[in-house]
């Protein structure tokens, strides 16, 4: 007998889950922030080279091909249009899709918190997003803490992630025992995603909240800069034992600025032979218009409530997965 058509979450999970909802929607109603819907499918798509879009068709008329619609990988650049049209403090949670992505932490289909606080620096939603997580997880008091990039890359591998050439972490990498270091070709930045996946990560988080923060400015994302004696990204990364939760920003608000990145990443998808979505022109306008200095930040709930549930597979904490779908 078929049993696929069987849950993959226990009813433990499935309560779990709208217990997490239930907290989630509750500390934001106290809090004052506005919960809203955008878009599931939309004209354009992240330009984001390391995430690619699910797509579907809408036929409308007399256009037989169909209008390309993407499924969104993240409900940012509605939210911040939003924010720019002055609806202040808002929430919103919803799935998310990206493809290619299936693992013990990954599936195509998730669910997203994500957030914007306008008049906040990304310091100050550091410590709510601890609030909220303390709240889900039911641990008032859970320990935190707050690592810079530099810092734990110069004191846990003995390198400079702001100076460090790729010939200098390739060797790196090859004497930690990382597989095929010496015959991979990566740029700084993937050398450095994969010194920080491969020996950092698993570290971080360990009976704590860990927020990375200060990024090297070439792993800006939306992130604003902020010039010390090196210049770094204001973004930050959560993790719980060793599993990332959540990224977050300061965000930029620079259209001009914004602007270059967004070419810079469909130029990186056109070198690679990629798919090269529609320029997001409303969101730039929307930042052009004025947008208020603002943080925001994406929060994993799957793996938030897996944390909670103290499971190793995604699956376990999902109704139906993509292959019971």
């Amino acid at each position: 007998m078929n049993s696929d058509w069987r849950p993959s979450a226990s009813p433990r999970a499935l309560l779990a889950r709208a217990a997490m909802l239930a907290a989630v929607r509750d500390f934001f109603a106290r809090a004052g922030v506005l919960e809203v819907e955008t878009p599931i499918a939309s004209r354009c798509a992240g330009s984001d080279p390391a995430l690619e879009s699910l797509v579907t068709r809408w036929h409308w008329g007399s256009d037989a091909a169909g209008q390309p619609l993407y499924l969104h990988t993240s409900p940012e650049f509605p939210m911040k249009r939003l924010v720019a049209a002055g609806l202040g403090p808002i929430y919103q949670i919803c799935k998310v899709f990206r493809d290619g992505e299936r693992g013990r932490l990954h599936h195509p289909e998730f669910s997203l918190l994500e957030w914007y606080r306008p008049g906040w620096d990304y310091r100050r939603l550091m410590d709510e997003v601890t609030a909220v997580v303390r709240v889900v997880l039911g641990r008032p008091d859970f320990p935190t803490e707050r690592v810079t990039y530099r810092g734990l890359f110069r004191e846990r591998l003995g390198i400079d992630p702001w100076t460090a050439g790729c010939d200098d972490l390739r060797a790196r990498a090859a004497t930690l025992g990382i597989p095929d270091a010496v015959s991979l070709d990566l740029d700084r930045d993937g050398w450095l995603d994969l010194l920080l996946t491969q020996c950092l990560q698993g570290q971080l988080g360990r009976g704590r909240l860990t927020f990375l923060c200060d990024y090297p400015p070439s792993q800006a994302a939306l992130a604003r800069l902020r010039q010390d004696d090196v210049e770094v990204a204001e973004r930050f990364e959560l993790y719980l034992e060793g599993v990332e939760l959540a990224n977050g920003f300061q965000e930029l608000t620079d259209a001009a600025a914004q602007r270059a990145r967004l070419q810079s990443d469909l130029e990186t998808r056109r070198r690679q032979g990629r798919a090269v979505p529609p320029l997001d022109t409303a969101f730039l306008a929307a930042l052009d218009a004025g947008m208020p200095e603002t943080s925001g930040v994406a929060v994993g709930l799957d793996r938030l409530l897996m944390a909670v549930l103290e499971v190793r597979h995604i699956d376990a904490v999902l109704a139906f997965p993509v292959e019971r779908a």
